[in-house]
């Protein structure tokens, strides 16, 4: 065995491009989550000093401040059996899932409490910026979802 595939998930023999899309996603988001994860240990390091890769796993299960992280894990896992499923990934669930993740990840100081810190987040880190511009090329490639009449 020469490496681990960093992605299971694209060895499918799904290659649809609505697989593609939403494994691109998924890709994503993981990277800004990263992003966002070393931007609050940083934070936290800051007031209460060094903190082992232990200890970060348990501050980002139960520290309020790593807490609005959670959305983000959640949405990764929901996309992650979706793509660990039997049947072949439907276009309407991957742009039911860009169009949520476009909305979740609004950078806005007058959204929900999620956008609020994510605006936050971009304005104090260069790596979640970069994260995020990804992301909004990921959207630019698909168009909006249209609003129901």
């Amino acid at each position: 065995m020469t490496s681990k595939n960093p992605n299971p998930f694209s060895d499918s023999s799904d290659t649809s491009p609505a697989r593609q899309k939403l494994v691109a996603l998924r890709n994503a988001l993981l990277k800004l989550h990263k992003s966002l994860l070393e931007m609050e240990r940083r934070e936290y390091q800051r007031e209460h000093g060094f903190v082992s890769v232990g200890e970060l796993f348990r501050l980002v299960v139960d520290h309020e401040q790593f807490a609005w992280l959670h959305n983000i894990s959640e949405f990764v896992v929901r996309i992650d059996e979706m793509l660990a499923g039997e049947e072949l990934i439907a276009e309407d669930y991957t742009k039911s899932s860009i169009a949520l993740a476009r909305k979740m990840f609004l950078p806005t100081e007058s959204g929900d409490a999620f956008q609020k810190k994510y605006y936050d987040a971009i304005q104090r880190d260069p790596a979640v910026v970069l994260e995020h511009a990804e992301l909004v090329r990921l959207f630019s490639s698909e168009p909006p979802e249209s609003e129901p009449a």
